[in-house]
């Protein structure tokens, strides 16, 4: 199993370092996400052995998914400004393929529960108002506002990246953190310290996130499961939205998505992927 966890994380990784589809999803598309929910949880506040168990899934998962995040920050700051467009069909594509999938995982759950539905609405309008901010411009300085809002990104990129839905690349996008971010991982990666402020107050900023929304996004999962996955639904579909607005939020911005600058080969490459995922699920499930 420890091989099985350590491609789980590379597959979250891959999933949270572009705007799209978040790490929790592809957690909850290959069938461990309440698990992986609870041991953040019981690291923080379980009995002594709920902590080792926790501890020692969390690792296996944090293999991987330091394996996947150092190779898409190597890559993707390379390709993700000249090649913006391919990458946004490829995120829709990684969106609109899930949607069904997670359906019919919940079908139990949402199954005599469609009164809940107008969460769908909730989570779309919540996505396209936040999306439909002006971004700030895609750099940072290193004075303390900056570093603050660094910070501020970090708690709400992790919140995102640990709730199926909207990605927290993608609301970093929207934040103009996205570039930064990964800009001054990769700098400190190539020993340039002067990065190292940024990098330190937004890993802050995970580590206190994670721990302020990890109890209550078990609480929710457990009480209102039925809601949250038809919220987490309109999450998806919202986030749609805001990948189309990517590219107005680069260093250098340029238009948003249109018919003709979206690709239909990278969108049926993204449901390839989705649907890989799935397949990996079934196979992990009959062992």
């Amino acid at each position: 199993m420890v091989f099985v966890n350590a491609v789980r994380g590379l597959c979250m990784a891959l999933a949270d370092s572009v705007p799209g589809v978040s790490g929790g999803t592809i957690a909850f598309l290959l069938g461990f996400y309440d698990r992986f929910i609870s041991s953040l949880d019981d690291l923080f506040r379980g009995g002594k052995q709920e902590r080792i168990e926790a501890f020692k899934f969390l690792v296996q998962l944090g293999i991987g998914w330091v394996v996947g995040m150092t190779l898409a920050i190597l890559v993707l700051t390379q390709v993700f400004e000249s090649h913006i467009y391919a990458i946004s069909s490829l995120f829709i594509g990684f969106i609109l393929f899930a949607i069904p999938l997670v359906i019919h995982e919940e079908k139990t759950t949402l199954s005599g529960h469609m009164k809940w539905i107008f969460y769908v609405l909730i989570g779309i309008v919540f996505v396209v108002a936040v999306s439909s901010f002006n971004p700030v411009s895609g750099s940072t300085g290193s004075g303390v506002g900056s570093l603050l809002y660094v910070y501020v990104g970090g708690i709400i990129a992790i919140s995102a990246m640990v709730l199926p839905g909207i990605s927290g690349s993608t609301l970093l996008l929207i934040m103009g953190l996205y570039i930064p971010v990964l800009s001054a991982v990769r700098s400190l990666m190539g020993l340039n310290f002067s990065a190292l402020p940024t990098v330190l107050f937004f890993a802050l900023g995970v580590v206190s996130g994670a721990f302020l929304i990890i109890r209550l996004l078990r609480y929710l999962m457990s009480k209102y499961r039925a809601q949250m996955i038809f919220l987490i639904i309109g999450l998806m579909l919202g986030s749609i939205y805001s990948v189309i607005l990517g590219p107005t939020t680069l260093e250098i911005p340029k238009d948003a998505m249109t018919l003709e600058t979206f690709s239909i080969l990278f969108f049926l490459i993204g449901g390839a992927v989705i649907f890989g995922l799935q397949a990996m699920k079934m196979t992990i499930e009959k062992k």
